[in-house]
């Protein structure tokens, strides 16, 4: 406990002194969890609509490849985009390893699987009467595909929240891909571990305290969001 009350001690020390590191720390992973995050939904709710609301071929096939992604290590998808990104791998000209962006590559690669298993299930919960209705109404497709959406808007929140909780808790795969480059790549769950591996317990608690709050503020706010949308 002496050492959790001295890391929260450092937490107020570093943020109302605004140390410039942790600041550039804290900044770099809410751009690069937030991007990811971003391309995570631009995937994932579109195939997870598309899954939901079709019914062709395969499509059990795919809902199960989704739902296995939603627990795929996060390990497992470091080493895909390192060997991908690496010198020799098929993408290697495009320089990105031990980059910012190979870790949003990877990040989107986990949280993508969990956003579309989220608006699957999303979807899948509407009265199936609902899509029939609106045709009925005269809407076109694309109209009836926006009113489906806001009519799941709660549990496409709850889809964004799960994959940025995915994106801001992961430290296998940006630490394989990112390499964890001081100034470059660093973030505050590869800094946690590099604070522990160097016996520096206070730093290392300081940051996670630090990572929590920022978690929490985005969740914080979605959730806001999300409780605002179900009273309208």
């Amino acid at each position: 406990m002496e050492i959790f009350w001295q890391g929260l001690v450092e937490a107020v020390r570093l943020l109302a002194t605004g140390d410039p590191e942790v600041l550039d720390i804290t900044l770099r992973t809410l751009r690069i969890s937030g991007l990811a995050t971003l391309i995570s939904v631009l995937i994932g709710v579109p195939l997870g609509t598309l899954l939901a609301l079709t019914n062709f071929p395969g499509r059990r096939f795919l809902v199960s490849v989704v739902n296995f992604g939603m627990g795929l290590p996060p390990v497992v998808v470091g080493l895909a985009v390192w060997l991908t990104f690496t010198r020799y791998g098929p993408l290697g000209f495009l320089d990105l390893l031990y980059t910012p962006a190979a870790m949003v590559v990877a990040q989107a690669i986990i949280a993508s699987p969990i956003v579309a298993g989220f608006t699957v299930a999303a979807m899948q919960s509407l009265n199936p009467k609902i899509p029939l209705q609106i045709l009925a109404l005269g809407a076109s497709r694309c109209q009836l595909l926006w009113l489906l959406v806001r009519e799941a808007r709660l549990g496409l929140l709850a889809a964004v929240m799960a994959g940025f909780g995915g994106v801001i808790s992961e430290v296998g795969a940006s630490m394989m891909v990112g390499g964890n480059i001081a100034g470059s790549t660093r973030v505050l769950t590869t800094a946690t571990v590099l604070a522990v591996g160097q016996g520096k317990y206070e730093l290392a608690t300081a940051l996670s305290i630090i990572l929590l709050l920022l978690a929490y503020g985005i969740t914080a706010f979605l959730t806001m969001a999300q409780q605002r949308g179900s009273h309208a």
